[in-house]
């Protein structure tokens, strides 16, 4: 089998799973992008087996510390042993991530399950090669109704892939009802926005909804009003969403028709609107998309958060809450926080943490790979000044 040496001081020997170009010693064989290749050491010892992509920065990506292919038993045996980890810890299994890439040792492969329907994302050029073996797989496991090849992802250019969306088996499910937190949401995972529901945020949903009971809550990126509904399913004297988006405006008020809910639904740029709010909210919740994909907008994203969390919190009185959420793994949470102090500072706030915030079980974390943790949440509580 093909394969790569790898240099000493590679990131891999610290327990990360990806090869950088700048990390090998010498290529042999002859492997081609989205081959499975063997992996060995400077001294010629066996260190499992990756799969390649010389397109992308991240030429290798370890799925396996032995030698192991890419066939259906070990989709079906990665699958299956994926589904049964998300048992028992409190995650509905029918609306759920039941694969995601790395920390279930499929890397690029993602499968969300709504119900009877899959939802799948093949984002590196090894997964996208072995569709059918893993609609196979799913077939054999789950016998979904449909499963829809979402693959309209930004980062498929990374390996040289094009966007597109299809459906894997099944015929197109159209928009369906899906039920979280008791509340229904209508989706559309072929022509609707993104895969479908955010999973990784259901729990803070929740979460943040407990504290919501006779407040006036604004929730700014509101997306399909997950937040919004949430507070005021759970007993909200006003909500007021927020998105500039009008598609995603038109799925808030839509499901809060669904739920019998009375909500308000601003299309409006967020930093615009935070500009000239008045002062009359008692919890405010800010969930934007990322701000930054690399290293090298970071500084740019954060001053983005810095913005937003200086003008919410001029918002709010004493007693007030602030929910705030950074979804991109390069701003650590010690960054974020210290974001947040600055932004207090400026706003002539004292604030006290009331809770933490993660992305759900099912999009578990590999201590190892710090970029599987990226999801990170503060509650914070205005306070009087001392």
């Amino acid at each position: 089998m093909a394969g790569l040496i790898i240099a000493p001081r590679a990131r891999i020997f610290h327990g990360h799973e990806w090869i950088y170009s700048t990390e090998i010693k010498k290529t042999f064989g002859d492997p081609q992008p989205g081959d499975v290749i063997t992996l060995k050491d400077f001294r010629d010892r066996p260190l499992g087996s990756a799969i390649y992509n010389p397109q992308s920065q991240i030429v290798a990506r370890r799925f396996s510390r032995r030698r192991q292919d890419l066939d259906l038993d070990f989709f079906t045996r990665r699958i299956r042993q994926a589904i049964e980890h998300r048992r028992g810890r409190g995650i509905d299994e029918t609306l759920c991530r039941i694969v995601w890439s790395e920390s279930d040792g499929m890397p690029g492969l993602v499968i969300d399950r709504y119900g009877p329907h899959l939802s799948v994302q093949t984002l590196t050029l090894a997964m996208d090669l072995r569709r059918e073996l893993i609609r196979d797989a799913l077939v054999a496991l789950l016998a979904p109704a449909s499963i829809v090849l979402r693959n309209d992802s930004p980062f498929r250019k990374a390996e040289g892939m094009e966007p597109g969306i299809e459906m894997l088996y099944g015929e197109n499910p159209g928009p369906f009802v899906v039920r979280s937190n008791d509340l229904d949401f209508e989706i559309d995972l072929f022509d609707g926005q993104k895969t479908g529901l955010y999973l990784d945020q259901l729990q803070s949903h929740a979460d943040v909804a407990r504290f919501a009971k006779g407040k006036r809550v604004l929730d700014c990126f509101t997306n399909q009003g997950g937040f919004a509904l949430a507070c005021a399913k759970a007993g909200a004297t006003k909500v007021t969403a927020v998105d500039v988006s009008a598609s995603a405006c038109d799925a808030a008020r839509h499901n809060a028709k669904l739920n019998g809910l009375d909500i308000e639904v601003l299309e409006h740029n967020v930093f615009d609107f935070l500009k000239h709010a008045k002062p009359e909210y008692d919890l405010v919740i800010l969930d934007p998309p990322s701000f930054t994909r690399n290293k090298k907008t970071l500084m740019d994203a954060m001053r983005g958060y810095k913005e937003i969390h200086l003008r919410s919190l001029k918002l709010l009185d004493k007693g007030g809450l602030l929910s705030t959420f950074c979804c991109s793994h390069h701003a650590s949470r010690q960054l974020f926080l210290e974001n947040l102090v600055d932004a207090s500072v400026d706003a002539k706030k004292s604030l006290r943490l009331v809770a933490e915030h993660a992305q759900r079980a099912d999009h578990p974390i590999l201590i190892s790979i710090p970029e599987t943790s990226y999801l990170k949440g503060l509650t914070v509580e205005v306070i009087a000044a001392r």
